[in-house]
C-alpha cells in the first residue's frame, strides 16, 4: 500500500524510517525502494528522498514530515477518509 524511495546511507531516510515505524504505516505495510538501482528512480528522486508514496493513489510525501504532517497527509487518503466517516 505505501512504498518509502530511500538510499542506503541516507540519513534523513533513516529518519523517515523512525518516523513511519511509529504511525499506522508500520501495521499497513511499508515497502522499501532503494532508488540507487534505477536510473529513473534517481531522476525522479534524487534530490528529494526519503519520499513516501501511497500506492493506490499516487500521492507522495516528500521529506521533511513530521508525525503530524504524516498523520494529516494520511488523513487526505480515499483509504483513510472512508475509514473516519
Amino acid at each position: 500500500m505505501f512504498v518509502l524511495y530511500e538510499s542506503e546511507g541516507c540519513h534523513l531516510c533513516e529518519q523517515a524510517k523512525a518516523i513511519l515505524a511509529n504511525s499506522p504505516i508500520a501495521q499497513l505495510g511499508c515497502e522499501l525502494i532503494d532508488i540507487a538501482y534505477s536510473d529513473e528512480l534517481v531522476e525522479r528522486f534524487g534530490h528529494h528522498i526519503p519520499v513516501l508514496e501511497h500506492q493506490t493513489s499516487q500521492q507522495q510525501l516528500f521529506w521533511p514530515f513530521d508525525e503530524v504532517r504524516l498523520a494529516n497527509w494520511l488523513k487526505q487518503l480515499p483509504e483513510f477518509i472512508e475509514s473516519t466517516e
